[in-house]
């Protein structure tokens, strides 16, 4: 299987090439650079034309969007128990909680470090305000829901949906409330970062904050 992943530093591809190295599978790595503008060379914009962040070619299918590759992933490696069986009740949590990561958090950091986007840059300050406010309530939703059903978000096992949270966690690393306010969150933080895996996604990406 020829695996192929365009990324970039500390940005959403982070989670795949986690995945990629925690599930063991072969792949080569292109790091773009966005002070470049690499994604949206022509050459990149072939491949993928939105200009972002993942894109993931597996035997030359490409893939894009960082939690559908994720689920995707965890698919084609059932071995590793990374996603509950189809059908399940766990099922239905897993794909609860990746999809709170997608329609909850995402974008309420888009519009944090993006705020200019929405309504423009007379409103951004109030557009950052907001997403401060929508970040906090979802991270002490999730802060509750670890309380009561952790240590992982869907219970004992692990599953590709706290990789994810591990990422988005680690955005908020220099906000004013960063999720590591929340003891559990921290601690469910820890219990992931401990995780070999990501030691070495570091390595690779050159990355040293929120170790």
């Amino acid at each position: 299987m020829s695996v192929v992943l365009y990324g970039s530093q500390s940005t959403a591809s982070l989670v795949v090439h986690w995945l990629l190295i925690e599930l063991g599978i072969e792949h080569e790595l292109h790091q773009l650079d966005f002070e470049r503008n690499e994604q949206k060379s022509p050459g990149y914009l072939a491949i993928n034309p939105a200009g972002r962040v993942p894109t993931l070619l597996i035997d030359g299918q490409v893939l894009t969007e960082s939690a559908a590759i994720a689920m995707h992933l965890a698919d084609l490696h059932p071995q590793a128990g990374l996603a509950p069986a189809p059908g399940t009740a766990a099922r239905g949590a897993y794909y609860r909680w990746m999809c709170f990561c997608v329609y909850t958090l995402m974008p309420a950091y888009r519009a944090w470090f993006y705020p200019h986007e929405p309504a423009g840059e007379a409103n951004a300050d109030a557009v950052k305000g907001r997403a401060r406010v929508q970040l906090e309530a979802a991270w002490q939703q999730v802060a509750d829901h670890l309380q009561d059903e952790g240590p992982y978000m869907l219970g004992a096992q692990v599953s590709v949906v706290d990789f994810m949270m591990t990422m988005l966690m680690r955005w908020s690393r220099n906000m004013p409330c960063p999720s590591d306010a929340w003891p559990v969150l921290a601690a469910h933080a820890r219990r992931m970062k401990d995780r070999p895996a990501l030691a070495e996604v570091y390595r690779r990406e050159g990355i040293s904050d929120w170790t």
